[in-house]
């Protein structure tokens, strides 16, 4: 009972980081190198809302890991969950910093989207390894698609963003393929093609919320 309590007080303290921008990366951000160019206002308009979504993901990815990790049957699983989350908590802080460049701000809906997601993934953990690892994988495949279609969107001269997107990219189906391979249970499309639904009326949401 006492090592739930901790769990649960240190999943509480975590929110309260990932809410308020306290979330530190772990990993330089990778373009800390690359020149800003600078970008025509509907350019950088369309670019702040683009981080935006991408940072309300990584909200979502941390709440999502932090349930499942929470509620996961085998100790091998948990810490598989949680070195995936500490990765996203990389990508939370790029999108972060790089929403701050674009003189962005980040989704009111941040909180609402938080508390979704870590009820999710505390049910899934509930139901078995095989289908949390398996919900890890079928939800890293929907990011990677959608991070395919915001590298094609974005403003050429926004090399800064993409160069963070790619990397992104590469972290989030290396997630998807570990969880496979670690038994996760590989998801009808039927399944994916809603999740892809729901994905898509978040982005068009926070794009501007």
């Amino acid at each position: 009972m006492s090592n739930l309590f901790d769990d649960v007080v240190l999943g509480f303290d975590q929110a309260l980081k990932t809410l308020t921008g306290q979330v530190e990366a772990s990993r330089a951000n990778p373009a800390g190198d690359v020149v800003e160019l600078a970008l025509e206002e509907e350019d950088r308009a369309h670019a702040v809302g683009l981080m935006r979504v991408n940072h309300a993901g990584e909200i979502c990815a941390q709440a999502l890991y932090e349930g499942q990790a929470l509620t996961a049957k085998s100790d091998v699983a948990r810490q598989a969950l949680k070195s995936a989350a500490q990765e996203e908590r990389d990508h939370l802080a790029w999108c972060r910093e790089r929403l701050a460049e674009l003189g962005g701000r980040s989704s009111v809906l941040d909180p609402f989207f938080y508390a979704a997601s870590l009820v999710i993934g505390a049910a899934t953990g509930l139901v078995g390894d095989k289908v949390s690892l398996g919900l890890v994988e079928a939800t890293e495949d929907q990011v990677v698609e959608h991070l395919n279609r915001h590298l094609s969107e974005l403003p050429k001269a926004d090399h800064r963003s993409r160069t963070i997107l790619e990397q992104m990219r590469r972290d989030e189906a290396r997630h998807g393929d570990e969880a496979l391979a670690m038994g996760g249970e590989s998801f009808p499309q039927l399944i994916k093609a809603a999740m892809t639904v729901v994905s898509r009326v978040m982005t068009k949401t926070t794009y501007k919320l």
